[in-house]
């Protein structure tokens, strides 16, 4: 069976190891997945990833991150464009998650970057999720 949505099961898998506090997570590797990654490390959600070779796909593996031993330091994880209805905004519209204590994750021009940098680069593009 086919994965229709391939990054809301990533964030799914997050979400997940994150409520019953696992220390890390498998998940199917794409460059997508490598990317968000990229960005939830820049801005301090989670400890570290790597990408494991296998003959297959690959294996994203992300180490989360948690403030003690009851709070994690991601909230809420949530996908926002979708394949049956995908989110486009324009720069100036980029949403503010949580008065700017959250992230939104834009797939743009210029990559796969935050909603701080998408409006400083002067980009729009396909709101991904949102985190917190």
């Amino acid at each position: 069976m086919s994965m229709t949505d391939p990054i809301a099961d990533m964030l799914t898998r997050i979400r997940n190891a994150n409520m019953v506090k696992l220390q890390k997570v498998d998940i199917p590797s794409s460059n997508l997945k490598v990317n968000i990654a990229n960005v939830l490390k820049q801005e301090g959600f989670i400890k570290n990833y790597k990408v494991i070779s296998d003959n297959l796909q690959g294996v994203l593996r992300i180490y989360l991150k948690y403030i003690d031993e009851k709070d994690s330091v991601i909230n809420e994880i949530k996908r926002v464009s979708k394949p049956g209805g995908r989110v486009y905004s324009k720069s100036e519209d980029i949403p503010v998650v949580k008065n700017g204590i959250g992230v939104a994750i834009l797939s743009t021009s210029k990559g796969i970057i935050t909603d701080n940098a998408a409006r400083q680069a002067g980009v729009g593009g396909e709101l991904i999720c949102t985190i917190w």
